[in-house]
């Protein structure tokens, strides 16, 4: 957490964690097999950014209503750098899954999601310096947009 500053700058920056997240989303489409056509694409992109930037907005809201608003400039910093080894961690777990029997397979995928949510928590909480309970919140309101989004783009690709 040291390493963030919490400047305006610094903050903006930071959302270049989606652009390299961007190419790890795709490809664990491919992976589970979801992204198939170049309309899908398309709605899976617009879904991604949609999903990125609502948590964002969405946890300065929620960062306000828990009196941590000057934190969050330095917390979507952390969360934003911080998305790319829990992407990195869904590939990494995933990918070998098309190998394996199906429940190793989901097994090494719910590892790979119980890491991504438990940094996700952590760095929450360094960052905001809230209780851990309060941590949760966050994490289960980023899981909610990210099931509302995808809802809202399967709906669409079918």
């Amino acid at each position: 957490m040291n390493a963030f500053d919490g400047s305006p700058t610094e903050t903006m920056r930071s959302f270049w964690a989606g652009a390299i997240c961007w190419p790890i989303f795709f490809a664990l489409g491919l992976i589970t097999g979801v992204n198939e056509g170049m309309g899908e694409w398309l709605v899976e992109a617009v879904g991604f950014v949609v999903g990125w930037v609502g948590f964002a907005l969405a946890s300065q809201m929620m960062a306000k209503l828990a009196g941590r608003e000057a934190a969050w400039p330095r917390f979507i910093a952390a969360w934003n750098w911080a998305t790319i080894p829990q992407y990195a961690a869904l590939v990494l777990l995933s990918a070998p899954g098309m190998l394996l029997p199906v429940g190793f397979a989901q097994v090494l995928a719910l590892v790979a999601v119980g890491y991504a949510m438990w940094l996700e928590w952590f760095v929450t909480k360094q960052a905001l310096g809230i209780a851990g309970a309060s941590a949760v919140m966050f994490v289960l309101l980023d899981v909610a947009i990210g099931l509302f989004v995808q809802g809202i783009v399967g709906r669409m690709t079918m």
